[in-house]
């Protein structure tokens, strides 16, 4: 399979072969993941939204912050375990919430939820997610339910109702969605859903398989279906579940106090990977002072530009109790399905076993102690 087009059922069953091929890090998943998807698949999960200078920027944040390590350090004993939302993890990380994972192989999130299991992290299912929510929660693990504000708040909250009821944790409302950003690449491409892939979770009509030249399907679609949320919206799904409920999309202060006031268990300071407002602040700018800020009245989770064990560790350090990983999850689902998910997550958990040792930690508690280039406000 190449990039140049499409099979009449999806992307090409892909894998990784031949010499060398074992990836050492997320990059080489990268690499793999682009040399099997088509040129418009590809975009739609790589790019951004404008000229994708937030895309860039959350890499540039990470890569200005340096730990500073400890040394002389008892290491025996020590692990990557950690409570995230009350219940253990295998490592402080999470899979993100990523739309139509079909797109990326036939399983889609089958394979991806089941990597996450085997794991030990939570998998976030998407609102938009190519299998029925369902199907993807009874794979076991770890499963949260990731919400969009839809025009019909009946059906939205019907979608927390089921989600709950198919056994997920947590409900994870994405609140920088008033409506999508302006995504060039897929406009440029005028990108459709193919026909095999669909927004499994509720009847969506058409209008994402509707090509139009310099027009994004996707973007048509998501107009149709969603509103923007307010902190009503929020204080209806809090009424609506006893899950925990986690605000994904913060990254004012101000914001994350009121956050902690409308009930919030937990909130994930993102920027939506650098999919929304293109002039939005990395969210590993703000952490440090978005977890002063909240003082452990909910937890504080991080999205957008982790690609490596030590950028979990940075994360972590500032004040995050786990992150979101996304795009270097989806390269391993193109690259090699179920097996190509679990690489990912066991080259995240190697760099992150590696850089907790070597900045002088046992645990992922002794890192919140750690100092960094960037000053968490204590």
């Amino acid at each position: 399979m190449t990039r140049s087009g499409l099979t009449n059922h999806g992307p090409a069953e892909p894998g990784l072969a031949g010499p060398g091929s074992t990836p050492l890090s997320l990059a080489d998943l990268a690499s793999a993941a682009r040399d099997v998807l088509p040129g418009e698949i590809w975009d739609f999960l790589a790019g951004g939204s404008g000229a994708e200078a937030a895309v860039a920027a959350n890499r540039a944040a990470f890569e200005r912050i340096h730990v500073i390590p400890r040394v002389l350090r008892d290491l025996t004993g020590g692990g990557t375990e950690v409570e995230v939302l009350g219940r253990s993890a295998a490592l402080p990380v999470a899979v993100a919430p990523v739309a139509y994972q079909r797109l990326f192989h036939p399983e889609g999130e089958l394979a991806a939820a089941r990597a996450a299991r085997d794991a030990g992290v939570p998998y976030v299912i998407c609102t938009l997610s190519s299998v029925v929510l369902e199907e993807v929660a009874a794979v076991g693990g770890r499963p949260w339910f990731q919400l969009y504000w839809l025009r019909d708040e009946r059906r939205c909250l019907d979608l927390v109702r089921r989600a709950e009821d198919a056994g997920c944790e947590a409900i994870v409302f994405t609140v920088d969605v008033p409506w999508m950003g302006r995504r060039l690449r897929d406009m440029r491409n005028g990108f459709a859903l193919p026909e095999w892939v669909t927004a499994a979770n509720f009847d969506a009509g058409t209008a994402a398989h509707r090509r139009t030249r310099g027009a994004s399907a996707v973007a048509d679609h998501t107009a149709r279906e969603f509103a923007p949320a307010t902190w009503d919206s929020v204080a209806a799904v809090r009424a609506r579940t006893n899950l925990p409920v986690v605000l994904k999309g913060v990254l004012a202060v101000e914001d994350a106090r009121r956050a902690v006031q409308a009930g919030a268990d937990g909130i994930v300071v993102s920027n939506h990977g650098g999919r929304q407002l293109d002039s939005a602040v990395p969210g590993v700018d703000v952490l440090g002072e978005i977890a002063a800020a909240v003082a452990g009245g909910c937890e504080v989770l991080l999205d957008g530009g982790v690609r490596s064990g030590g950028d979990v560790l940075k994360a972590v350090a500032l004040g995050a109790s786990a992150v979101l990983v996304g795009r270097p999850v989806m390269w391993g689902l193109a690259a090699a399905g179920q097996d190509g998910v679990r690489q990912a997550l066991d080259l995240l958990a190697a760099e992150f076993r590696d850089a907790l040792g070597l900045a002088g930690c046992r645990s992922v508690a002794a890192v919140r102690d750690l100092r960094t280039t960037a000053p968490r406000h204590r």
